[in-house]
């Protein structure tokens, strides 16, 4: 967690005058929260004359999207992680309304809310990288050198490039908006996905080729060479393209930034932010004075849904019986994922020692977004806003890495792939009992490709991947998942893909049409 000071706080107001224009939406909007990283007036990169590039004010416009309640908040939380077998959505039966639990059990309706608030964040976030490279083309009044103009070109695309790449998982057919356009300019047409991903993959090529490995402490959490390699390793491996994907991955795997040092148990942590795990964080931030204004809401949807000091939350996106039934014997992630509850006779603690009280409205809780209490004291409030969301870690790389590997088959690549995924499992059993999670030694494609896609769903459990890596896996795969966890109304051909937001399709005046499957 990032802690502003007074002086802090105060600049955030006078950098508030920095317009930053939706034309989208044929309107303007303020930069009114606090920008990616902690910045004074001391550490701000342009405003004393220090840094070297004018265009941050915007920039930071763009950042601040990735904070979004439509972007990573609610709507996001569902569809990635409630539709899948390894989550429910918790609290109580009929908390959240149609939109949620139609999505949970796949009735979604194109008038779902959700569906809509996803593409307008996304959307929104490509309107303010889009506003970025407009300044960058076009603005003659800004004076920068060619290495600053790359610079926030590069980070433009990259969230850029990150926004189509959730709406082409989440909608497939979307239009494709590479520049500013007016409210006049709103009525285009889909494009398809396959259009959609070679947008992207040029966007965080681009990315890639021109951000910095690391940046100075003080710009915590800014886009790095790595959260680039990194994306373009699962935009790769979305798309079954093996040998690229692999050398993504390998991109990050060898650049000295990242390793598998911080325990697992300590990766969720407040303190385990931007550690060598971390790849791609959305950074947020809490105080005293500014609980809520500079954060981020995700953690507060799925705190515990109790009373007095365990109001944390909205008690959603609960860890499924399937997932705890899917865990290898003493696996520490298991608990590390699930907070159990206490029962009569059964007391239960949290991670830093509080027992849990009896009666919560569900058995187990998210413990990846578990907070800790001391911070909830200094900050004057229960709900987590201060969480960073973990978007790309560093044994996701590795676990692509070996999944790449594996499919492009051959004694070598099998070697790699073995000894990627035996990292990821090394660093998971450290402290437990001797014969825990054992070395895998499988060298057949089928059966290491089915430990591989188990290894992933335990590693990153919870953690906003696994729906898409189901559709990715497959109709077989994903069928089966689902049928697995109750969720028979699913099907494939229509569910892979969320229905086009029927107020969308009014406002393009039918332009858009419809995803298959779907009224």
């Amino acid at each position: 967690m990032k802690i502003f000071d007074k002086k802090t706080r105060n600049f955030i107001f006078t950098i508030a005058v920095f317009v930053i224009a939706i034309m989208a939406s044929g309107c303007k909007k303020f930069l009114d929260t606090q920008k990616q990283g902690s910045y004074s007036t001391e550490t701000y990169p342009f405003a004393n004359g220090a840094g070297d590039n004018p265009y941050d004010q915007y920039v930071f416009g763009a950042y601040n999207e990735l904070r979004s309640y439509n972007v990573h908040v609610d709507g996001f939380l569902v569809a990635t992680s409630i539709r899948s077998d390894d989550a429910d959505k918790g609290s109580t039966p009929t908390d959240g309304g149609a939109d949620v639990i139609g999505m949970d059990n796949f009735s979604i309706v194109p008038t779902n809310g959700r569906c809509n608030a996803l593409w307008t964040g996304y959307y929104n976030m490509i309107s303010k990288a889009n506003l970025v490279l407009d300044q960058v083309e076009n603005n003659k009044d800004i004076i920068a050198t060619d290495g600053a103009k790359i610079q926030a070109q590069a980070e433009a695309k990259f969230i850029r490039g990150y926004a189509y790449f959730m709406l082409v998982r989440l909608f497939g057919r979307v239009p494709l908006v590479d520049k500013v356009v007016g409210a006049s300019d709103s009525n285009i047409p889909q494009s398809t996905p396959a259009q959609i991903y070679t947008f992207i993959e040029a966007d965080l090529q681009f990315a890639a080729a021109n951000l910095p490995a690391s940046w100075p402490s003080k710009f915590v959490g800014r886009l790095t060479k790595g959260a680039a390699n990194g994306m373009l390793a699962k935009v790769y491996l979305t798309q079954q393209k093996w040998g690229m994907a692999m050398a993504s991955a390998n991109a990050v795997m060898t650049s000295g930034q990242y390793d598998l040092s911080t325990s697992y148990d300590k990766v969720f942590r407040e303190e385990g932010e931007n550690s060598k795990e971390s790849v791609f964080e959305v950074q947020a931030t809490a105080s005293a004075a500014v609980p809520t204004a500079n954060g981020i809401q995700l953690t507060s949807h799925q705190g515990i849904r109790g009373s007095g000091i365990w109001d944390l939350g909205w008690g959603w996106n609960t860890p499924s019986v399937q997932l705890e039934a899917a865990y290898e014997t003493n696996d520490p992630r298991r608990e590390r994922t699930i907070l159990y509850t206490s029962t009569a006779g059964n007391p239960r603690q949290t991670i830093y020692g509080e027992t849990l009280p009896v009666g919560l409205p569900n058995p187990r809780y998210n413990n990846k977004v578990y907070t800790n209490p001391a911070i909830r004291a200094s900050v004057g409030h229960r709900f987590g806003y201060w969480m960073n969301v973990r978007i790309l870690r560093y044994a996701d790389v590795v676990l692509m890495y070996a999944e790449a590997a594996n499919e492009l088959g051959g004694a070598t690549n099998t070697t790699a792939a073995l000894t990627a995924l035996n990292s990821v499992r090394e660093r998971a059993r450290r402290g437990a009992p001797a014969g825990t999670l054992p070395d895998i030694t499988v060298t057949d494609q089928t059966a290491l490709r089915t430990i591989i896609q188990h290894e992933r769903r335990i590693e990153l459990a919870m953690e906003y991947d696994r729906f898409f890596d189901l559709i990715r896996w497959g109709a077989t795969t994903a069928q089966a998942a689902m049928s697995a966890a109750g969720k028979t109304a699913f099907s494939f051909d229509r569910d892979k893909y969320l229905p086009i937001p029927l107020t969308q399709i009014d406002l393009s005046k039918n332009v858009l049409t419809q995803n298959f499957g779907y009224n």
